[in-house]
Formats: structure tokens, sequence, C-alpha cells
């Protein structure tokens, strides 16, 4: 579980700055795609028990 830990925490890390980018500039596409990651990325981590907040 440790590593899927990790790669959850870190995926999640990346996407939020990719998000933070596209907020930025002001790219709706990117911002959408971004924040559905990040809704997947936190269901995916809720199911296995990892707490992201």
């Amino acid at each position: 579980m440790g590593e899927f830990f990790a790669e959850i925490k870190v995926r999640i890390n990346e996407t939020r700055g990719a998000l933070q980018s596209a907020q930025a500039v002001g790219d709706e596409f990117l911002i959408d795609t971004h924040t559905s990651e990040l809704e997947d990325l936190y269901r995916i981590a809720a199911r296995n028990g990892i707490d992201c907040a």
C-alpha cells in the first residue's frame, strides 16, 4: 500500500499544479479536464482508505 499511497499523492499534487496553471491562463478546457481528473483521483484514494484532504 505504501507505493500506491505515494503514487496517488504524487498524481494529485501534479494535477493540482496543472489545474492552477490552467486557471492562471484561463484555459477552460484544461480546467475542466484537470478538475475531472482530480475528482477521479480523490475517488480512487477514498475507496482505498487514503485521506487526501
